[in-house]
């Protein structure tokens, strides 16, 4: 550029050095000088050392070993391992059931040989069978036969009750033989709601029921598999899987208990990426869920213009005692859950490794910092932007 002696170009240097000090100057003080999508690296490690307005915050480096806790906490909430085999076994009575009892009695029958009683000739000529009118099983888990008093019949299989009320008419009747047989069932049920083809309350049979039968019973499911998650409830336990887990491990296909509930819910599940990424929006992911080196790459990967590969950062409110904390978590939200901040250093090879196994969680967000040297290149064209128009000034009026 043609400078005057009125203008030399010293005195160009100079005002553009001042220029620069003093927009260096007004950035420390603001903190906002330069626009950014986020806090860098620096800024981040500030929050978790409590030198910013907020508390601090769980800053976590993202390691092999955080990574297998996280997923250990995943494997405890499947159906295999985290609802145990049903207490009440199927086929066992319990209150409320009704209960059709028959004797039969060798000849001469004369105990239940009246006509007060439904009679039927037996197999056996001269024997007669006899049924009872049908018993309801108490609040107590009791049902009473004549002559054999009160059996206890809740908790117990309709073999153990055939064998009690036989041992009790044994020296009463003539050689007794006893069938009980279940007519009523109105406590082995499961109960299957939410996005089905038909609510239902299904009866459990000594067979045995599983999940994958309940939800055929209710008509399946009304959404695409890879976006439903079934949600088991059993007394105070509430535990949720991907239907499609369910499906492809037939572990997961766990016998029902009386009782339990079945929830088929509908669940896009997405993640936020945001900051040097090739896409800045929501993206949804399946239920089955995703690991953070899939979630990057659908996220575009980082910018080669702008990342900062050290500066990998996963945001996400985390449960009290997913992780051994180094400290104890200080800031908690109402609920219990603690804000965590996990940062991955993408210039260490073996962090590849990790990202194939750190699983992405629903409603994360994924940010990736700009590298410190974008933020200096912004600040030289915002200085260049400003101190050569003021030299040009200078020339014009020299």
């Amino acid at each position: 550029m043609n400078l005057s002696p009125v203008f030399p170009a010293s005195l160009a240097r100079r005002a553009l050095a001042w220029g620069l000090a003093a927009a260096a100057l007004s950035g420390c003080a603001t903190g906002s000088f330069i626009p950014t999508t986020g806090p860098s690296r620096s800024e981040v490690a500030q929050a978790a050392n409590g030198e910013t307005n907020a508390a601090a915050i769980q800053v976590v480096r993202i390691t092999d070993d955080v990574a297998r806790q996280l997923l250990a906490q995943r494997r405890q909430g499947v159906f295999a391992e985290s609802l145990a085999q049903p207490s009440i076994l199927p086929g066992t009575v319990a209150a409320g059931d009704v209960l059709e009892v028959t004797v039969w009695e060798a000849p001469p029958a004369l105990l239940f040989g009246t006509s007060a009683l439904e009679t039927r000739t037996a197999v056996l000529p001269g024997s007669r069978s006899s049924a009872l009118p049908d018993q309801v099983v108490s609040r107590e888990g009791t049902i009473n036969v004549p002559f054999a008093g009160t059996i206890r019949a809740a908790g117990r299989s309709l073999p153990e009750i055939e064998a009690e009320i036989a041992r009790r008419l044994a020296g009463k009747a003539n050689q007794p033989q006893v069938l009980v047989r279940l007519t009523g069932n109105a406590s082995a049920n499961v109960t299957v709601v939410g996005e089905v083809g038909q609510s239902v309350r299904m009866p459990i049979t000594p067979k045995g029921e599983r999940l994958l039968d309940a939800l055929a019973a209710s008509g399946g499911v009304r959404q695409p598999v890879n976006k439903i998650m079934i949600q088991v409830t059993r007394g105070e336990a509430v535990h949720a899987m991907p239907l499609d887990l369910v499906i492809r491990d037939p572990r997961q296909n766990i016998p029902l208990q009386p009782g339990d509930v079945v929830t088929a819910l509908f669940q896009p599940l997405s993640f936020t990426a945001l900051g040097a990424t090739g896409r800045n929006e929501e993206i949804p992911f399946e239920a089955t869920g995703i690991t953070l080196a899939q979630a990057l790459a659908r996220a575009g990967g980082l910018s080669d213009q702008r990342a900062d590969a050290q500066g990998v950062f996963i945001f996400r409110l985390e449960a009290a005692d997913a992780l051994n904390w180094a400290t104890p978590p200080a800031n908690t939200t109402p609920d219990g859950r603690v804000p965590v901040i996990y940062n991955l250093d993408l210039k260490d090879p073996t962090s590849f490794f990790v990202a194939q196994s750190f699983p992405v969680n629903n409603k994360d967000v994924v940010y990736v910092s700009n590298a410190p040297a974008v933020e200096l290149q912004k600040f030289l064209n915002i200085i260049t932007s400003i101190a050569y128009p003021a030299i040009g000034v200078f020339q014009l009026t020299r």
